[in-house]
């Protein structure tokens, strides 16, 4: 199949009912989105994300990753990265994570085990070669310090900061690093303008949109709760901000996703 349609870079379908589903999908497709990602949270979890990725259709694409939350990260135990890499050896699995860090939610003491969370994350990823999706916030400064040790130290690994709500400086060190930032829902909120600032100056190859949902959605759905679909919305502010028509947009983003989630095909 060759999608032309935008790509939901990053939802959670476990937060909808099996009975919601078939109708949150056909209207996902009626508003021109023809691919997603349905995000794992918890690693006890890979299973139920593995499942809904078996609502994959010809013509409206599912898949999932897989990966441990940073506000889950004392809810279970934490996995070695060759684990996780042979917990993520299906093709329906495309991604590691979410992972990152968190300092919004998690208190101090936490913070270390959400640091050693996400390090394993990373190895996790640099042993698949699968992209890992990086959840930040109120933590740009530790988040962009723990990529370039990494990289550093380790070698690159492929990554995406998804919902960007952070300043340039993490958005610059990011895509020094090759990473790629995607937005959500946020982008269309009238006191959000520092984040749309970033994403007019993203490359036109590092860019994805999308929804985060049930979480965040945008202008004019806010205050409801999101779905797969509402990336539309999303995507035509985006398009309008980089004077771009929003057939390109789509067909921008969504090359942009297929070059880093290889294994979405």
């Amino acid at each position: 199949m060759t999608r032309t349609g935008l790509t939901d870079s990053h939802c959670h379908l476990d937060h909808f009912s099996d009975g919601e589903l078939p109708e949150i999908l056909a209207r996902t497709q009626q508003a021109g989105v023809d691919g997603m990602v349905t995000i794992g949270t918890r690693l006890s979890r890979a299973q139920q994300q593995k499942k809904l990725a078996t609502l994959d259709q010809p013509d409206l694409r599912v898949w999932c990753t897989i990966g441990t939350h940073p506000d889950h990260v004392t809810e279970e135990d934490l996995p070695d990265a060759a684990t996780i890499a042979a917990m993520a050896d299906d093709p329906c699995v495309v991604g590691i994570g979410e992972s990152g860090l968190d300092y919004f939610h998690g208190q101090a003491d936490v913070r270390p085990l959400q640091h050693e969370s996400f390090r394993v994350h990373i190895d996790a990823a640099r042993r698949t070669g699968l992209p890992l999706v990086i959840h930040t916030r109120e933590a740009d400064e530790d988040t962009l310090a723990i990529l370039r040790d990494e990289t550093t130290r380790n070698g690159a690994f492929p990554f995406l900061i998804h919902c960007f709500s952070s300043g340039p400086e993490l958005a610059r060190g990011a895509l020094a690093l090759g990473g790629y930032i995607s937005f959500s829902g946020i982008a269309t909120f009238s006191r959000a303008q520092s984040v749309r600032d970033v994403a007019k100056d993203v490359p036109a190859d590092r860019l994805l949109v999308e929804t985060d949902s049930p979480y965040l959605a945008p202008v004019p759905r806010r205050g409801k709760r999101n779905e797969p679909g509402y990336v539309a919305y999303t995507a035509r502010v985006l398009a309008e901000l980089r004077g771009m028509e929003d057939a390109a947009f789509a067909e921008m983003t969504t090359a942009n996703f297929s070059r880093l989630f290889t294994q979405a095909v």
